[in-house]
């Protein structure tokens, strides 16, 4: 298995759709009794994102999810005073907690912050002028939308310590290279049709290996490429897991040493119990099969953790036989969380 400091991280937090559940330790009250999610700043001082009383009225939050990363980004643009200092200082313990976990790359999305276009497009420069003096390392712009996209990459283009990266482009969204190419950084090609999903191993290859033809095309390098072939959790289809790990195995074959690959590596574990193992469990296996990278938390996912895991434990192998789909409804894997046999599997 590669070494850790050859596994490029994407760290994935600073995203506004994060999540922290409301029943999670890490929300509780100020000394006004308001809640609030608790968090060491860069000093080492106890403070507290206060969630405003109309974040209670959004239907996440009814449904016991705190937008946390929405929240700070949004009272921090809102102007001056306690509540937007003590935001500033969330999203910075933030960015320095994932630099000083291992990330290369700190992937920034505001998608969420607004349904209207111009307020996403404000909010992503806002956030890439702010994030700029605290990272030590380049930033990764990542949107659904192109315009928000484009600001961000111009935003952040011209600064230490490099070149941004883009994520992402593909088939659907041609017009990505081009503003990849230009900005000079990395890009991270997903594995997306131009008019859907890949539902298998062989879909993934295929747009994968023709949006990465379209890279070399626009002149950017094979080693600037990263491959994102698409993970999906595998608590919906038993299937997803193999076909990414198929993926990952063709495609290193395919495009040799040069190229990465990568992915959002959590997603796998969505819908499961004791994510942080099926998560370890599925970068073992994707670095296995050739992936040199990851859209990860560096903090829950500690590589040093990872690449140390007992493959012999029974927590391992039940996560594998999650992942692989022998286990095909996870009914071994629940049976044994709830008997409580699930621990960690690190050496």
């Amino acid at each position: 298995m590669a070494a850790p400091g050859r596994f490029v991280v994407i760290g994935e937090n600073v995203h506004t759709t994060r999540i922290v559940p409301v029943s999670s330790p890490r929300v509780g009250e100020d000394s006004d009794g308001r809640q609030a999610v608790v968090f060491t700043d860069v000093g080492g001082a106890t403070r507290h994102l206060l969630v405003p009383e109309a974040e209670k009225e959004l239907q996440a939050y009814q449904e016991g999810r705190i937008k946390h990363v929405r929240i700070a980004v949004q009272t921090a643009m809102g102007g001056a005073g306690p509540e937007a200092e003590t935001a500033l200082a969330y999203l910075r313990a933030m960015v320095e907690a994932q630099v000083a976990a291992g990330a290369h790359y700190l992937d920034l999305n505001v998608d969420e912050v607004s349904l209207v276009p111009s307020e996403q497009i404000e909010a992503m420069r806002w956030l890439v002028r702010t994030i700029r003096p605290w990272a030590t390392v380049p930033l990764s712009i990542d949107s659904s939308n192109p315009d928000t996209l484009r600001a961000g990459i111009e935003e952040a283009a011209g600064h230490d310590p490099g070149a941004p990266m883009l994520n992402s482009a593909s088939l659907e969204r041609a017009d990505a290279f081009a503003l990849a190419a230009e900005a000079g950084g990395p890009v991270i090609v997903t594995s997306a049709g131009e008019t859907g999903i890949p539902n298998d191993a062989d879909g993934r290859v295929e747009n994968a290996s023709r949006a990465v033809e379209i890279a070399l095309e626009h002149g950017i390098p094979l080693a600037l490429v990263y491959v994102d072939p698409l993970v999906f959790p595998i608590s919906v289809d038993a299937s997803f897991g193999s076909h990414v790990l198929e993926a990952f195995r063709r495609l290193r074959e395919r495009f040799g040493p040069e190229i990465h690959l990568t992915g959002g590596m959590s997603n796998v574990s969505f819908g499961l119990p004791n994510r942080t193992l099926v998560n370890d469990a599925f970068l073992v296996l994707a670095v296995d099969a050739g992936a040199d990278s990851g859209i990860i938390d560096p903090i829950q996912n500690n590589l040093e953790r990872v690449f140390s895991i007992d493959r012999t434990s029974r927590p391992f192998l039940l996560a594998t036989d999650v992942l692989t789909g022998v286990d095909q409804h996870c009914r071994a894997y629940i049976k044994a969380w709830r008997a409580g046999e699930l621990e960690t599997a690190a050496a």
